[in-house]
């Protein structure tokens, strides 16, 4: 039988910088989604975007919850920080 792997934290770490990578191009293909995340980033993040989801677990949305920004630059600082 085949043993199961855990993910480590750096493979964690890696798949979320991915998913933050496709929040951040949703929002700038898309200004809907864009003033949607600005405004709520939990709601647009669980609404995903043109069909897709975004794979971003509770703790995640939790800490993206905390974000307060006015552009998207201002909220990628903060993504970076979180």
């Amino acid at each position: 039988m085949l043993k199961q792997l855990k993910p480590t934290t750096n493979l964690k770490r890696q798949l979320t910088s991915s998913e933050y990578s496709r929040i951040l191009s949703a929002a700038v293909i898309n200004s809907h989604f864009r003033q949607m995340l600005l405004n709520d980033p939990v709601k647009a993040i669980s609404n995903g975007y043109s069909g897709e989801q975004f794979n971003i677990n509770s703790d995640e949305k939790v800490r993206l919850s905390t974000i307060r920004a006015t552009s998207l630059a201002d909220f990628a600082t903060q993504l970076s920080q979180v």
